[in-house]
C-alpha cells in the first residue's frame, strides 16, 4: 500500500492489524482459498481491484488475511451497482423496462425443442406464463435465472458485494458504484430481439445440470484460478456477439477508464466487480497494460 506519508501508511497497517483481530478466525477461509485479488497504485492512490462471486451459499468461507488487510486499509468501496439494495426500487425499474406489449408467447421465442424445458422451467418457477408472456426475453431469462438460484440454496444477500457493503458500512466508509441498477437492466432491454431470444434459450441449457455449473464456477473463483473463471464466465455470454460486446467488452473498457480516471485521486479505495470482468481476453487488467498501467496480482 502506497500513501502519502509514512506515517499514514504505518496507521493503516495499524488499523488493518486490528481489524483483522475482529475477524472471527472461523470467517477466514481454508487452505487453497485463494480468490483473485489485484492492486495497481501510483504515488498516492493505491486500488485494489477484487474479482467478485454474486451469490454464494450461507457461511460459504472466502476471505483470507491478505484480502482483510486490503479491504480494511480501503477508504472507500465501489461495486459494479451500488443500489441494488434498494429491492423497491430495482423491481420497479425492472418492471418499467421488461413489460412491453403485443409480445409473442414466451414458449414462441425459443426453438421447437426447447420450449418443454421451458415450460418445465415456467412452471416451477411458480410464474404464471401469461405474466411472463408479458416480459421481453431478457427478463424472463433474468426471472428464471432467479427460481434456479433459489432451487441451488445460494443468495445475493451471501454473495461478496453484501457482504462487503455490511463491512464497509459498518466501517462507515463510503460506498458507491461503477453503474446504475437501471443503467446496467438498460443494457439488457437494450439488446435485440434475436440476442434476447438466445439469452433466454440459453438458460434453458445451463438448466440441465445447475449444481455442475455452480461448483466449477465456486472453484475457479475460490481459487483464483482465472484461466477457469474465463471459461465458465464464456459459456454464459458466447451465445451471440451482442451478449459478449454489450456485458463484457464495452463495461470492461468504461471501467478502464475510471480506473485510470480515479488514480488521479489520492487514497486508497476497493473496487469489486464479477470476476469474469478479470479473466480472459479483453478482461480489465489487459486493457490497462495496453494503456501502460502496471497492475499486479497480490492474491
Amino acid at each position: 500500500m502506497k500513501a502519502k506519508t509514512l506515517g499514514i501508511a504505518a496507521i493503516a497497517v495499524l488499523v488493518a492489524s486490528i481489524a483483522l483481530s475482529a475477524v472471527p478466525k472461523s470467517q477466514l477461509a481454508g487452505k487453497g482459498v485463494r480468490p483473485a485479488l489485484w492492486k495497481l497504485a501510483d504515488a498516492d492512490t493505491t486500488i485494489y481491484l477484487f474479482g467478485t462471486i454474486h451469490v454464494l451459499p450461507r457461511d460459504y468461507r472466502w476471505r483470507t488475511k491478505t484480502f482483510e488487510a486490503a479491504a480494511a486499509q480501503s477508504q472507500e468501496l465501489v461495486l459494479e451497482v451500488a443500489d441494488l439494495g434498494d429491492q423497491a426500487k430495482t423491481a420497479e425499474i425492472f418492471t418499467r423496462l421488461a413489460v412491453s406489449p403485443n409480445l409473442p408467447p414466451v414458449l414462441d421465442r425459443v426453438p421447437a425443442e426447447k420450449r418443454h424445458e421451458l415450460s418445465a422451467m415456467i412452471k416451477k418457477s411458480g410464474m404464471p406464463a401469461a405474466g411472463l408472456d408479458r416480459f421481453e426475453s431478457w427478463a424472463v431469462a433474468i426471472t428464471l435465472s432467479a427460481t434456479m438460484l433459489r432451487d441451488l440454496d445460494v443468495s445475493p444477500d451471501d454473495g461478496v458485494e453484501r457482504l462487503l457493503t455490511k463491512q464497509f458500512d459498518a466501517a462507515r466508509k463510503p460506498i458507491s458504484g461503477l453503474e446504475t441498477s437501471e443503467w446496467q437492466l438498460g443494457l439488457f432491454d437494450a439488446l435485440p430481439v434475436p440476442a434476447q431470444d438466445s439469452f433466454l434459450a440459453g438458460v434453458i441449457d445451463e438448466s440441465e445440470d445447475p449444481r455442475k455449473e455452480l461448483a466449477a464456477m465456486l472453484k475457479a473463483w475460490s481459487t483464483g484460478d482465472t484461466k477457469a473463471i474465463a471459461l465458465t464466465f464464456d459459456d454464459e455470454t458466447k451465445l451471440t456477439p451482442e451478449l459478449t460486446e454489450v456485458l463484457l467488452h464495452r463495461r470492461n473498457a468504461n471501467w478502464t477508464e475510471w480506473l485510470i480516471k480515479r488514480l488521479d485521486k489520492p487514497g486508497v479505495v476497493m473496487v469489486a466487480v464479477g470476476a469474469g470482468h478479470l479473466a480472459g481476453p479483453g478482461s480489465v487488467q489487459q486493457l490497462l497494460a495496453k494503456r501502460g498501467i502496471k497492475i499486479r496480482r497480490v492474491q
